[in-house]
């Protein structure tokens, strides 16, 4: 683990899933300290509220709370980071569909934070298939999200989807 290093873990977590969640372990055992820093997400439309991705983040990584913290930001992903003292910034790579968008986003991020590390983490094989997307899409389509994410987690799915009169 490397001494006294912030790194922060960016994204929409809409919602956090089992491969979010590998990849927070991961970067546990490389960092002293990791932000998920939860997306107010104005670029996409979400399907649960800020806060409620916030407490499900928040429950999800529970085990690790000596190490990570759960926060909300807007605006400049930069601006958030340089504000918490961050060095390294965690993507997650599922596959080679990823690594395009993703370089590009480092080199940018690169540009606007040159003293920041992007470090890409890939989650476990059993993970890397699994996206936000396609578990939102199966349980509102009410199919089994159970081996894809949290049990926290499949309780507010399951719940959204019936507030959704989706059942």
């Amino acid at each position: 683990m490397s001494n006294n290093v912030i790194a922060v873990y960016p994204g929409t977590f809409d919602p956090m899933t089992l491969g979010h969640e590998d990849v927070v372990r991961r970067a546990t055992q490389l960092f002293s300290r990791v932000i998920v820093a939860v997306a107010a997400g104005h670029h996409k439309k979400a399907l649960f509220t800020l806060q409620e991705r916030i407490d499900m983040a928040r429950d999800t990584v529970r085990p690790f709370s000596d190490q990570v913290t759960v926060e909300s930001f807007s605006g400049l992903l930069r601006d958030f980071v340089v504000a918490r003292g961050g060095k390294a910034m965690v993507r997650g790579l599922r596959a080679v569909t990823d690594f395009d968008y993703e370089f590009q986003l480092a080199g940018m991020n690169r540009s606007l934070m040159p003293e920041v590390e992007t470090v890409f983490l890939t989650p476990s094989d059993k993970y890397q298939f699994i996206s936000s997307t396609f578990v939102r899409e199966i349980a509102m389509l009410g199919g089994e999200v159970d081996k894809f994410v949290s049990p926290n987690v499949q309780d507010s799915l399951m719940a959204k989807v019936r507030s959704l009169g989706r059942e």
